[in-house]
């Protein structure tokens, strides 16, 4: 059967009224399938008055926003994986007696080799009490 056909055929038939009480029952099951209306009378909560805001920001451009979200997340994701993790830990030990000798003798031939018998010892400068800084003198009077 070609399409024109079968236009042909439906175009014939005479078109048949519903009965009413289907029309009733179909109504019935929209009405109980359509969403709830919000009650209007309601101020609207932080969120969905937040999300309006947003996106009334946004929506000039998203495609800047999103770019430069993406540019964030790449910074912190290089911030992350770069991020030094050696921990670092202070610790009071007392060398053990084997290092204690190395280290003497470590400084016995040290001593030896600059022969600090030849070297003698530096003068300390004396120390001197501080001047006064400015020309000026005070003067105290007693009573």
């Amino acid at each position: 059967m070609k399409p024109d056909d079968f236009e042909k055929q439906l175009q014939q038939q005479s078109m048949r009224a519903i009965p009413g009480e289907w029309r009733n029952e179909i109504l019935d099951a929209a009405k109980s399938a359509a969403p709830k209306q919000h009650d209007t009378s309601k101020s609207p909560s932080f969120l969905s008055t937040l999300n309006h805001q947003l996106s009334a920001i946004l929506w000039p451009c998203p495609q800047a926003w999103a770019g430069l979200a993406a540019i964030w997340l790449i910074v912190l994701a290089v911030n992350f994986t770069t991020a030094d993790r050696t921990e670092v830990v202070a610790k009071v030990a007392t060398p053990s007696p084997e290092i204690i000798m190395a280290l003497k003798e470590q400084r016995r031939e040290l001593a030896e080799l600059v022969d600090r018998h030849d070297i003698e010892p530096v003068d300390l400068p004396k120390s001197v009490p501080p001047k006064p800084r400015s020309e000026r003198r005070i003067t105290v009077i007693v009573v």
